[in-house]
């Protein structure tokens, strides 16, 4: 599905200005940039071929989800970090989210069980599933809250990275394709028109749920081969790193309080899934605002061994996994193959799971 050509994304060695918190706009024109066509988008995971087996998959029935979700948030509503859980909201929440977030894992995991095992029943299995979202145009209707925002966006963007990982296996037609590109496009279009209101009132700075978005974003544009779609989403890595302080940390994540260190981790992941985006785009995302990027890196992943930084900084004692899995460090094995890191490595090789729902599932190998 094919968008009008549009200015291309603005690359770091070119000055540019926000007419709206999202829209960049080039300073400078070039006219045959414009005229050039325009290259198929394409995901890490794409041009990586999988091994078929005929080895037998499961695929159950889903439930079917709407286009309307009604949910809310699960923090205190006195708590201005919005750390401390309200154990009565969050109930709520689980009640309304849980067997929505179920489905989207589901495919997600058959998506994973088609690239690490082969099977092609898995890859039908999580194509027909897309395929049914797509036809039930679930999440793509009224959102109740910033919270029923923040949900849509985390499943429906696995959901597209679980279809990128599928994509190549050829089992949907070219019109099943379509159907699935034009929802998903939908749901990205909600996505962008709240993060560009809500990122406008909060003077053009976003914090880990717009880079979240931005994964989301990528994702649709790559699967839509929506130009417009995956700017907006390689805007929203410039907005997050352009924000990184000299000694690596985020503002917006560090007034989190208690759960400092885990924003600035929960931030960095989506933001490194941007990278590899665009890496698969012919974009050094990594090499912008002079590599911020790594000092996030580097700064939050020092914090797992010791969060004094992150403590002197908000004053209260940070939450540290006992165990660090895919939740800390899901985003690293694409991060130390580009830049490598023997501590890293041995976190990744040491890790029970690196699989993380919103990133997809499995990171790109």
């Amino acid at each position: 599905m094919n968008s009008p050509i549009q200015l291309p994304f603005c690359v770091s060695t070119l000055r540019c200005f926000r007419s709206t918190a999202l829209l960049v706009l080039c300073s400078v024109a070039v006219p045959a940039l414009i005229a050039a066509p325009v290259k198929p988008l394409r995901s890490p995971w794409d041009g990586k071929p999988v091994t078929a087996t005929d080895a037998v998959y499961n695929c159950s029935a889903l439930p079917h989800l709407a286009p309307d979700l009604v949910t809310d948030g699960f923090y205190r509503l006195d708590d201005p970090t919005h750390s401390i859980v309200d154990p009565v909201r969050q109930a709520a929440y689980r009640k309304s989210s849980d067997g929505v977030k179920a489905v989207g894992m589901a495919i997600v995991q058959a998506a994973d069980d088609y690239r690490t095992a082969g099977s092609r029943q898995a890859a039908q299995c999580a194509t027909s599933r897309v395929l049914t979202m797509a036809q039930d145009k679930s999440l793509s209707g009224r959102m109740s809250s910033s919270q029923a925002y923040y949900v849509q966006g985390w499943v429906v963007g696995a959901v597209a990275i679980a279809y990128l990982k599928v994509r190549e296996a050829g089992y949907a037609t070219p019109e099943q394709n379509e159907a699935i590109a034009k929802w998903l496009h939908s749901v990205g279009d909600e996505t962008k028109s709240y993060y560009d209101a809500h990122t406008k009132n909060n003077g053009g700075k976003g914090n880990n749920h717009l880079y979240w978005a931005g994964a989301e974003l990528a994702a649709i544009g790559v699967a839509a081969n929506n130009q417009s779609d995956f700017n907006w989403a390689m805007a929203t890595y410039d907005n997050g790193v352009n924000q990184i302080r000299p000694d690596g940390t985020l503002p917006l994540e560090m007034a989190r309080g208690s759960k400092a260190l885990h924003y600035h981790l929960y931030a960095l992941a989506p933001l490194v899934l941007l990278a590899e985006f665009g890496e698969a785009n012919d974009l050094d995302l990594y090499a912008h605002a002079e590599g911020a990027i790594h000092h996030l890196e580097s700064i939050s992943v020092s914090g797992l061994h010791d969060p004094a930084l992150f403590e002197k900084a908000t004053g209260i004692k940070q939450e540290v996994p006992t165990i660090v899995s895919g939740d800390q460090i899901g985003w690293a094995p694409p991060y130390v193959r580009r830049f490598p890191n023997p501590e890293l490595t041995r976190m990744i090789h040491g890790a029970p799971s690196l699989s993380v729902y919103y990133l997809g599932g499995l990171p790109p190998a």
